[in-house]
């Protein structure tokens, strides 16, 4: 008897999947999976200085997860969720904490590694955030945070109470970038200007009671002046070194504002910037300087000499890929930490020389 062709079609589907069910009883051979390695900078064979090592993306790369969430993420799949950054912008690290302004968010988000602890800063009056900027730190783990918007500095403690407000439009334009010294005594607060002013300056306040001190530079291209300064940061050997972006270069200061010396320069070769952002001081006194175009940071000596260039510009995401770097801080292990606007992440690299569980920044490492 003939089948109609309907049944014809569906006996030759049934057969189909009763061969594709047999095949799925299969067992796939048991092949290892090799994991890549870590990026290593300076690629090999020349010696590793730097060692990628991990990125934060949300809470949940440091809060340890409810057996619950655990339990739930097995049942019906699926990975971790948490906090994320939204437009991260400003970075310093302080002891394992690792605090992260936030443009997007209006807060500085703060991921406590050792503590294994995720939490905001700036989200309530008084103290609240507007627009936060650049962060620094001072030798008690204080910090300090620019508000672009609200046009002044806010204090709170390394646990993120609200200390304090420092300057006010009155004598900010801009503001971008700040330093503090060791001793939690002078401010240092960069002002970018715009192209219809010429104060493009750095300005300088008490840490303690918020007096304006005095400020130093203009804008041009000569020494000592600026053309869209972005950050600052404080030496080991106690000078100012200033990412002047429009000029391309960083400028050296004394803490007096006395311009010192200068290195860096308008090009594609290492050592020189196309577009500098962001800058930090190793315990070692060495220069980090973020570069948006090369997607990197680059490392200077104190005199200006290029040592290494960690990172490069990628279109997708992954570990040293980074398309919009902004904030960079190194801790005082050495650890160095990079923030990208595009990709919402912090990457953090490792001193090859350190072993992975030693310093501050390992998860449970606070007792």
């Amino acid at each position: 008897m003939r089948l109609p062709t309907c049944f014809k079609t569906l006996f030759r589907g049934l057969l189909l999947g009763c061969a594709m069910g047999m095949a799925g009883c299969v067992s796939a051979p048991d092949v290892p999976v090799k994991k890549a390695p870590p990026p290593v900078f300076p690629a090999p064979p020349a010696e590793a200085r730097f060692v990628y090592e991990r990125t934060l993306y949300s809470s949940a790369d440091v809060v340890e997860e409810a057996a619950s969430e655990g339990l739930r993420r097995m049942l019906v799949g699926g990975g971790r969720t948490g906090e994320g950054l939204g437009k991260p912008y400003g970075v310093a690290a302080y002891e394992g904490k690792v605090y992260v302004s936030d443009t997007a968010q209006r807060v500085v988000l703060v991921f406590d590694i050792p503590g294994k602890r995720f939490y905001r800063i700036g989200d309530d009056d008084p103290g609240g955030l507007m627009k936060p900027f650049g962060l620094d730190l001072d030798a008690q783990g204080n910090l300090y945070v620019v508000d672009g918007m609200a046009r002044h500095i806010q204090v709170y403690s390394k646990d993120g109470k609200f200390l304090r407000t420092l300057g006010s439009a009155a004598h900010l334009r801009r503001p971008s970038g700040v330093a503090v010294d060791a001793a939690g005594k002078r401010v240092y607060v960069v002002d970018i200007g715009g192209i219809q002013t010429d104060e493009h300056k750095v300005i300088v306040f008490d840490a303690v009671d918020g007096k304006h001190l005095f400020d130093f530079g203009k804008r041009g291209t000569g020494d000592g002046e600026f053309n869209l300064p972005r950050d600052i940061a404080i030496g080991k050997d106690g000078l100012l070194y200033v990412v002047d972006g429009g000029n391309f270069r960083i400028q050296v200061f004394t803490p007096e504002g006395v311009y010192v010396r200068r290195f860096g320069a308008v090009g594609l070769r290492s050592g020189q910037f196309s577009k500098p952002k962001e800058i930090a001081i190793g315990e070692d006194g060495n220069v980090y300087v973020v570069d948006i175009a090369f997607g990197n940071f680059q490392i200077f000596n104190p005199q200006g000499q290029v040592l290494l260039a960690v990172g490069g510009r990628a279109e997708t995401d992954g570990p040293a890929r980074f398309m919009l770097p902004q904030g960079i801080a190194v801790d005082k292990d050495g650890r160095v930490y990079m923030a990208d606007q595009y990709f919402r992440k912090v990457d953090v690299f490792r001193p090859a020389g350190l072993d992975e569980n030693a310093g501050f920044a390992v998860p449970g490492a606070r007792k």
